[in-house]
């Protein structure tokens, strides 16, 4: 299922935040040090219908880095090739986070669009390397291309080299076509192991090399353990064979103590923010708010006081 992979994507985005910079970089040309602030928005977004109703929509990544200037990005994972249909929920996204944080002075509305990229897991050589936007406006007619990923375009030594470990959870898509194959010959499978434990020990050298933390390196082993149990579901020795090199116990470090007691002391900024303009919305009950947020009544009870 799709949500698997986009669940892995906004967990690696949101746990290891930082490895965004280096995709950013490569995606949009960019020259991001990695010292930059990030800042994560909601990623919940209420579209109106014409029969009054609000149709919600989640996107994969919402967020702002603070560099010379502040600049807003969007990236979506897609694990189904293009349709067309996903450029216009492209642009549904970037239309409604643009309309969210606009702000109107003197009658001016004002909005930015965010950059906006497309990681695509699964590709071929009708994939485009990018899509584009075409809005006709009565000022005038405004465009600009949305830069297109390929997963299965990236080496395991691309990956390091450019240092974009956020991806190394899907490098397993680069190999789904050989999958009947690793199932039934030893050998074969044997070479895509070997993949896995090269994988396994530079991320074990970037950790001691302080490249990486502990729990960044953890979560991008569970995250690829995840994905390879769903993609191989019907390739059991494929299952074994690397599925299990990525399933070990989660180690417990200083990172997952402070982020485990971080959500337990505290309510995810992304809920609140969420539940906040949910209340200010006035269209849902407190119940629905709580049901639809994963917070507790008296969570939303205590943001209604506020």
């Amino acid at each position: 299922m799709g949500n698997i992979y986009d669940g892995a994507f906004r967990t690696i985005l949101n746990d290891c935040r930082r490895l965004v910079i280096p995709v950013i970089n490569e995606v949009f040309g960019e020259t991001f040090t990695g010292e930059e602030e990030i800042r994560f928005f909601p990623n919940e977004h209420f579209l109106a219908q014409q029969n009054g109703t609000e149709k919600e929509r989640i996107t994969d990544t919402n967020f702002t880095i603070f560099g010379e200037a502040p600049k807003k990005y969007h990236i979506e994972c897609e694990s189904s090739r293009p349709d067309g249909k996903i450029t216009i929920r492209l642009f549904e996204y970037d239309a409604q986070i643009a309309l969210d944080e606009g702000e109107v002075t003197e009658e001016t509305l004002t909005v930015t669009f965010p950059n906006t990229a497309v990681l695509y897991l699964r590709s071929n050589k009708e994939t485009p390397d990018k899509m584009k936007y075409v809005i006709i406006t009565p000022g005038g007619t405004v465009q600009y291309d949305v830069p297109v990923m390929k997963m299965q375009t990236y080496s395991l030594v691309g990956i390091f080299d450019k240092c974009l470990l956020m991806l190394i959870p899907f490098y397993i898509f680069s190999h789904e076509k050989s999958f009947p194959e690793y199932n039934c010959n030893e050998q074969k499978l044997a070479e895509l192991k070997a993949e896995y434990q090269e994988i396994l020990v530079r991320l074990d050298k970037l950790e001691q090399q302080e490249v990486i933390g502990a729990f960044e390196k953890q979560t991008i082993i569970d995250l690829s353990g995840d994905v390879i149990k769903e993609i191989a579901k019907k390739y059991e020795n494929v299952q074994k064979g690397i599925g299990d090199m990525m399933r070990g116990p989660l180690m417990e470090t200083r990172a997952r103590t402070i982020l485990n007691k971080g959500i337990s002391q505290g309510i995810n900024q992304n809920q609140r923010e969420t539940a906040l303009r949910m209340l200010k919305r006035g269209k849902m009950t407190i119940e629905e708010i709580a049901e639809d947020t994963s917070l507790s009544v008296a969570e939303i009870e205590q943001l209604a006081r506020q």
